[in-house]
């Protein structure tokens, strides 16, 4: 009768390089279709240039909140009382579905006479803002529950756009909305307000993977 063999195959370390390795490349699979499953603004693409767009909007409702903090920190702390918002804390508890992207604005003045990236300071106050999906109206739209959560219309309105990876990070973000005004001004393009930063992907997708813009309002060439 043979004997057993009590030798153990040799037990497989996953290191933690590894791990990482296996996450990103499930997130890299996760967040497109994360990004695809929610309703975006809608609007036409006018121009198309490699990582610039023109887009025209149709008119949106935004619900918007104001915080003050670093151009980092002011997501996080805008997200929370919009999220409850659309998930129930309103007037009828209404659920309200979630939308692409959440938006951030400078919430201060800006003079159109001087170049947009020299307005404000990293400490001002911000607008954070969930676009309302388009079945709703500003008659049908539950009244919010907290006080500091807005509901306002935004008319139709062309944009400029570049799109860009990454993490929340304000150096890379002024980087890149100085490109978008340089590419505006070589197109002959007039900016015609305050730039916008979107984010389009939860914070749980890595940033090699996930999906950001600028957006500068802008009039065409007549």
């Amino acid at each position: 009768m043979r004997k057993p063999d009590h030798k153990r195959r040799p037990r497989r370390v996953v290191r933690e390089t590894d791990m990482k390795a296996i996450i990103a490349a499930a997130a890299a699979v996760a967040a497109p279709l994360a990004a695809s499953a929610l309703e975006e603004p809608a609007h036409q693409v006018v121009v198309e240039d490699g990582p610039f767009q023109v887009r025209a909007y149709d008119p949106m409702i935004l619900a918007s909140v104001q915080v003050e903090g670093s151009q980092r920190d002011a997501p996080n702390q805008g997200f929370q009382p919009l999220a409850d918002y659309i998930f129930g804390a309103n007037l009828g508890a209404e659920k309200i579905e979630m939308t692409a992207p959440v938006t951030q604005t400078r919430a201060v003045e800006i003079d159109m006479t001087a170049p947009v990236t020299q307005t404000g300071s990293e400490e001002d106050g911000w607008t954070i803002a969930f676009v309302m999906p388009a079945e709703w109206t500003m008659e049908t739209l539950p009244k919010p529950l907290d006080p500091a959560v807005t509901l306002s219309e935004t008319p139709a309105r062309t944009v400029a756009t570049i799109r860009f990876a990454g993490g929340r990070n304000a150096k890379r973000q002024a980087r890149k909305q100085t490109e978008l005004e340089d590419w505006i001004e070589a197109r002959g393009l007039s900016i015609a307000g305050a730039p916008e930063i979107a984010f389009y992907d939860p914070p749980w997708v890595p940033g090699p993977f996930r999906r950001n813009e600028i957006l500068i309002p802008v009039t065409l060439e007549q």
